[in-house]
């Protein structure tokens, strides 16, 4: 129940502060570099009439072709309901196809389509670009350290989902440079 007496609906003038040990500088930064980071594949996903959760879904599908849509699921934490309606939108655009799984028909892996991978391509080039030109600009050489504190971010139980994406395809291992 809302407390609508006068003092409850008093404004507050001053600013919140790290006064109860919350880092309201770091979470800010998150937030703008969060902002920025998003915001050149937005202006792309415009074009196509697509949104940021396509932009996962190319994403995901494209560092590993042959993602059941169970396991897409699992990774992005979204109701099956909300993936349909991005993932049909995906296929009738050619971007993604969905074939039956060889051991479980009734199992659905996800490919990319040339097109589809051209276009997760164009998407995560300006936010590489962005990545590069921040770890320069911060005089920091250590990738390393970096890529430990965002695996750090990441719930626990969920860090295994780290580890599937492709690493040893690219020829890299989380940490190297």
């Amino acid at each position: 129940m809302t407390d609508r007496s006068p003092a409850a609906r008093k404004p507050i003038r001053t600013a919140i502060t790290d006064e109860d040990g919350i880092d309201f500088a770091i979470i800010e930064l998150f937030f703008f570099a969060y902002r920025d980071f998003t915001s050149d594949p937005d202006q792309i996903l415009a074009d196509y009439g697509f949104g940021r959760a396509h932009h996962r879904v190319l994403h995901f599908v494209n560092r590993r072709p042959g993602l059941t849509v169970a396991e897409l699921l699992d990774v992005l934490k979204i109701t099956k309901q909300s993936l349909a309606r991005v993932l049909k939108q995906l296929i009738d655009t050619d971007h993604i196809v969905q074939l039956q799984g060889p051991r479980d028909r009734r199992q659905r892996e996800l490919y990319p389509t040339a097109r589809g991978r051209a276009l997760a391509l164009a998407l995560a080039r300006p936010q590489s670009r962005r990545i590069r030109a921040a770890l320069e600009d911060s005089g920091t050489n250590e990738r390393a350290s970096i890529e430990r504190f965002l695996e750090a971010m990441v719930n626990p139980e969920l860090r295994a989902q780290i580890d599937i994406v492709p690493a040893k395809i690219s020829g890299k291992s989380h940490g190297d440079h």
